[in-house]
């Protein structure tokens, strides 16, 4: 169906004759470049709220004119990012530089050529108002020149040195930001880089499919704004992220770094189509497995492109001169695994060359990397010595090896249902349910969802609807804000959480975790009686309490008589032993926890429910209230929260049963899981509350790039709790999470469980520690 220009003719008049005009001349670009609803809902109502900002007509204009081209180069959603960074700048800010904000985005769409990217280049902005306003318009004057030769990293530390030397001189700010001074040219050719990725982007993309007969996906990524990335390639579901720019090395020039990264980045794709057969072993051993995996598909991508040695082999530039330190040595033996020419007689390289080519046969075998890393790991010298966050493999195109633990569970790996009207769910009574019905069994697309507060059977039935059509009861939605730490925001009501009726399990399973863990059970009851509330305890002895201690009285009369000093201490306080705390125990249930624990058969799951049932044991027994609840998600629309029991709930076979049947799936946005899980703490009489998190590893969501986003928000959500008077502690179960669960939850607030497999000891002892 068409869309007509004259269909908005209430909002045309809004805008006044000029913005009409210029409107009715964009607006078959405008209809081209945007979908029905994002011409409505970003297009035309964003020249509205912009009219209604009363800027003059100079930005509505601006707008008008350059959102088809932001729309047609990053997708709508960039256009909204517009929006939001202009309406923070308004207020801070004249209208003449808001509408050169606009009249540049374009530009700044184009070079940076990545959604992600363009709103760091927002915020920029939004900081750069703050520390150099007159510097602004002259940077957007110049904002070409800047972007063709700086990448938007070069950009932040030229802006932001230039604001930080002349943040007070105003006349500076204009002559540095206009690059008219020789101390702003100096700094702009030092940030200047050798090749940027947006001026070879298409010819990697041609050059790929040349290569494989197919497209691959390419991004960009800053490492000035996300920092676990750095300026290493990584893979992320179906698309390949690569560093913005590239600076010669080793005599090998920009484009050839970026055709040698994609490329391999292009053969993982290709060739690493299994996952491994178990999970990321960490440490030393997985940054063997993912060597190996590297020469696998390296040797694959040269027997049907036997040029691509040429294109890698010069970016191997270790040498035995190099020494033989863990980097070194990785080093040296991914050149002897790609370059048979490469002479090197260490025993190690010796050992990876002939068991690698032991198995040139077998290169198809997908587990052939597990099997080799497995082997040679116990053969690496100093291995004791690997740090995990120095030691690494000195390959410059190579990417991290993300992608070998993630297949499948990336970007694109779902199908995704844009522009989707929301699902309304309205609670009736059961006369409503009955005159309304109309599909009993109406798929999840429904446009609007009846819900009874019980279970509604038929006549003659023992099973409710819900049991005959497999749909579990939801609850109505939770929604919850989330802290957006580059605008250092809330966004109100962001995430949506659900909470789901668990499935049940076979409560034998929890009953032989009694049985498995006997002795330790046997331990657990001196600790228990000791944490046990002794009732009424006298001091004596005190400066301060409740009546005289008779014999502290005499003693101090007598001193008293005989010409000594006194002792004050002359009073007993009665001192009540209550242990007044409520717990809740919150389990990350996330897919991960479905992977097997090194050196064990069970998987981080298993290992869980027995530390969750001896702690369960426990605090039943000492008499503590707490509740059982777990936690997955599946982008911030539906966080899936599950109570398998509750504080009011006894800890019987039901319970039991519940905590059987959980099981891993999706993801982990732990924010809004901690403030749900925080607001039900808050409603317990109690004077402590605990909220106790297991998790094996950090916050993540389908939904999320930027690894420090959900990392911030729970950090946010921790600080909340805490000023609501709810007590956060983290039980980790990732070795690696020293280097992001401290920044979520303090330098006291959290433990490693280093062995995974000890964490049925480990949990109620912490348990007792916490509430002693």
């Amino acid at each position: 169906m068409s869309i007509d220009l004259e269909d908005y003719r209430e909002l045309l008049d809004d805008l006044g004759d000029h913005a009409a005009e210029v409107m009715a001349s964009a607006w078959q670009d405008a209809v081209r470049t945007f979908s029905r609803q994002g011409l409505q809902a970003y297009y035309l109502e964003g020249a509205r709220t912009l009219q209604n900002l009363g800027r003059g007509s100079e930005p509505v204009v601006a707008f008008i004119q350059e959102a088809p081209s932001v729309a047609r180069e990053l997708g709508e959603d960039a256009v909204r990012d517009l929006l939001e960074a202009v309406a923070r700048l308004t207020s801070r800010t004249s209208g003449a530089v808001v509408s050169l904000v606009i009249a540049t985005s374009p530009v700044a769409a184009r070079r940076l050529n990545d959604p992600t990217l363009f709103g760091h280049y927002l915020n920029l902005l939004d900081t750069l108002v703050a520390q150099a306003p007159r510097g602004i318009r002259p940077m957007l004057e110049h904002l070409d020149v800047l972007l063709t030769h700086l990448t938007l990293g070069g950009l932040r530390r030229w802006a932001l040195w230039g604001a930080k030397v002349h943040g007070r001189d105003f006349k500076a700010q204009v002559a540095y930001f206009g690059l008219e001074t020789p101390e702003s040219r100096s700094v702009f050719q030092k940030e200047r880089r050798g090749t940027l990725f947006v001026d070879v982007h298409r010819r990697l993309n041609m050059y790929l499919r040349a290569l494989w007969g197919r497209d691959f996906f390419l991004r960009p990524t800053s490492g000035d704004f996300e920092s676990r990335e750095g300026i290493r390639p990584f893979i992320d579901g179906f698309t390949i992220h690569v560093p913005d720019a590239y600076d010669a090395h080793a005599g090998v020039d920009g484009l050839k770094i970026y055709r040698a990264a994609t490329a391999h980045a292009a053969a993982h794709v290709v060739h690493s189509r299994s996952p491994m057969p178990g999970g990321d072993p960490g440490g030393l051993t997985g940054m063997l497995i993912g060597l190996m995996e590297d020469a696998r598909i390296e040797a694959l991508a040269m027997a049907a492109f036997p040029g691509l040695r040429q294109i890698w082999a010069p970016l191997h530039t270790t040498t035995p001169a190099d020494g033989e330190g863990v980097t070194a040595l990785l080093g040296r033996t991914a050149r002897a695994l790609l370059d048979p020419d490469y002479a090197d007689d260490h025993a190690f390289i010796t050992r990876a060359r002939e068991a690698f080519a032991a198995r040139e046969g077998n290169l198809e075998h997908h587990g052939l990397a597990w099997e080799l890393g497995h082997e040679l790991a116990p053969h690496f010298p100093g291995g004791d010595r690997f740090h995990a966050v120095h030691d690494r493999i000195p390959v410059l195109y190579r990417d991290d090896n993300r992608y070998l633990w993630s297949l499948g569970t990336g970007e694109g790996a779902q199908r995704v249902d844009f522009l989707q009207a929301p699902q309304e769910r309205i609670q009736v009574s059961l006369m409503e349910m009955v005159n309304e019905l109309d599909v009993p069994g109406a798929g999840d697309d429904a446009q609007q969802i009846l819900i009874l507060s019980t279970e509604f059977f038929r006549d003659s039935e023992d099973t409710s609807l819900n049991q005959q059509e497999g749909r579990p009861p939801v609850s109505l939605p939770y929604h919850y804000p989330e802290w957006d730490y580059q605008m250092q925001l809330e966004r109100p009501h962001w995430c949506t959480l659900l909470e789901r009726r668990p499935g049940k399990g076979d409560p034998a399973v929890v009953d032989a975790v009694v049985d498995k863990y006997r002795p330790l059970v046997s331990r657990l009851k001196y600790l228990i009686e000791a944490l046990q509330p002794q009732g009424m305890q006298r001091h004596r002895r005190q400066p301060e309490g409740d009546e005289l201690d008779l014999n502290a009285l005499v003693e101090a009369m007598v001193d008293q008589r005989s010409g000594r000093q006194p002792d004050p201490r002359v009073y007993i306080r009665n001192e009540r032993r209550v242990r007044d705390l409520s717990v809740l125990v919150l389990i990350d249930l996330s897919e991960s926890t479905n992977d097997t624990v090194h050196g064990t058969d069970s998987t981080v799951l298993e290992l869980a429910r027995e530390a969750t049932t001896l702690l369960a044991g426990a605090m039943d027994r000492i008499g503590d209230p707490f509740a059982l609840h777990g936690f997955d998600s599946d982008g911030r629309h539906d966080v899936e929260y599950f109570r398998f029991k509750d504080f009011d709930e006894p800890y019987d076979e039901q319970a039991r049963a519940r905590l059987a049947g959980m099981r891993g799936q999706l993801s982990t946005r732990m924010g809004t899981a901690i403030r749900h899980a925080g607001q039900l703490l808050r409603q317990r009489p109690t004077r402590k509350k605990l909220l106790l998190i297991i998790t094996d590893g950090e916050p993540s969501d389908t939904d999320v790039r930027d690894p420090q986003y959900l990392r911030q928000d729970a950090h946010h959500a921790v600080e909340e709790m805490a000023r609501l008077g709810v007590d956060t502690f983290c039980l980790s179960l990732d070795p690696h999470a020293d280097d992001y669960v401290e920044r979520i939850f303090g330098p006291r607030g959290y433990r490693v469980v280093d062995h995974v497999e000890r964490l049925p000891e480990t949990l109620p002892m912490l348990y007792a520690g916490l509430t002693r």
